[in-house]
């Protein structure tokens, strides 16, 4: 209204007013095409892959069954969503369920915004979209934070689209020519892209704050926790994608010499799986007590291994075990006739192929 009234008192007609805020909203309209055709590529690709180009990926009989890029999400996944996933890997139907029903959305919400059909309630499907795949992959990349970059650039993306809308080359402009009453629709409004949000220049302008300052405080601020560099120095982030980390806990040597322990790979590259090569014994004083080495690992019977989750999955290797990040078992090592019941301080220790230690305190059976 402001600008209506300052431009109409420098002479400017009515209609020239209206004509010019029209030819602006079109021109925004046009310079958002890239942006739209991209986002919805983006999801239809990775929607297309599993049901067209890539199956293998919704089949639970092939190593590439999605379930597996799940498992990788969880040492580092926020608010929870470690849990969420666990009990998912843990419940096929509703695993398989969820893999299916996330795909489909994807591929729907991509191809509905290369289309621009009803592109605000696919733009803010796609916020969401972005928003879980942040939580839950956001930590990850060996060399930068990949998945971050990716989640971070498409919140961004559907953000604009959801203000912005279609108004240019798009299926809405094609329901809205064939059923002009469309426009008075509010639904339509919202979830088309063809006209301007029904709200005053004001409103807008607040709702256009309020949704910077989500995608700014989101993004940069899981920036900050997985990696520092706002407002404190780079770190390696609270689950390190680059150094492999195992936690050892419930060790316990059993009554016929052999040593029980749950181990969980919960850091490292998701690309390349861990190794470990050797466990041992350590007293309190540092000494070793007793040791398997990457042979006695190599031979250890699949029967000694009890995975928690059937997908990722520690198992003997030709260098030890051998696990995908996120496997976590039970591992019972054989009895060496020269390993004494563990004493006050003792502990288990393993090492994985880098040289890294990782210990566990040690306790006796029915202790």
């Amino acid at each position: 209204m402001h600008r209506e009234a300052t431009m109409t008192s420098l002479g400017w007609p009515q209609a020239s007013v209206k004509a010019t805020e029209a030819g602006d909203w079109r021109t925004a309209a046009i310079a958002m095409l890239s942006v739209r055709i991209i986002q919805g590529f983006i999801y239809w690709g990775g929607g297309s892959r599993r049901f067209i180009y890539a199956p293998s990926k919704l089949d639970p009989t092939q190593p590439t069954w999605m379930a597996n890029k799940f498992q990788t999400a969880m040492p580092g996944a926020l608010f929870g969503l470690n849990h969420v996933i666990a009990y998912m890997l843990q419940h096929f139907w509703v695993l398989y369920a969820g893999v299916i029903i996330f795909s489909a959305v994807e591929l729907i919400v991509g191809l509905a915004l290369m289309l621009g059909l009803m592109t605000r309630l696919a733009a803010g499907i796609s916020i969401g979209l972005s928003t879980v795949l942040m939580l839950m992959f956001g930590w990850q990349g060996a060399t930068c934070i990949d998945e971050w970059t990716m989640a971070a650039c498409n919140t961004a993306m559907g953000a604009s689209l959801l203000l912005a809308g279609s108004g240019a080359y798009s299926l809405d402009n094609v329901l809205l020519r064939r059923n002009p009453a469309l426009a008075e629709r509010p639904w339509f409004r919202w979830a088309a892209g063809s006209l301007r949000l029904p709200l005053s220049a004001e409103a807008f302008r607040v709702l256009g704050l309020a949704v910077l300052a989500f995608i700014v405080i989101f993004d940069v601020g899981t920036y900050s926790y997985y990696r520092g560099s706002v407002v404190s120095p780079y770190h390696g982030g609270p689950v390190s994608p680059s150094k492999y980390h195992f936690t050892l806990s419930d060790s316990v040597f059993m009554m016929d010499g052999s040593v029980r322990f749950h181990i969980y790979l919960d850091g490292g590259t998701a690309d390349t799986p861990a190794h470990v090569m050797k466990a041992e014994l350590v007293g309190a004083d540092g000494k070793t007590l007793a040791v398997w080495n990457t042979e006695a690992l190599t031979k250890l019977p699949a029967t000694n291994i009890v995975n928690d989750f059937a997908y990722n999955r520690f198992k003997p290797g030709p260098y030890g075990l051998v696990a995908p990040m996120g496997a976590m078992a039970t591992v019972i090592l054989p009895p060496i006739s020269a390993a004494s019941p563990p004493t006050a301080g003792d502990s288990l220790r393993i090492t994985d192929v880098n040289g890294g230690h990782f210990t566990s305190k040690l306790r006796s059976a029915g202790s």
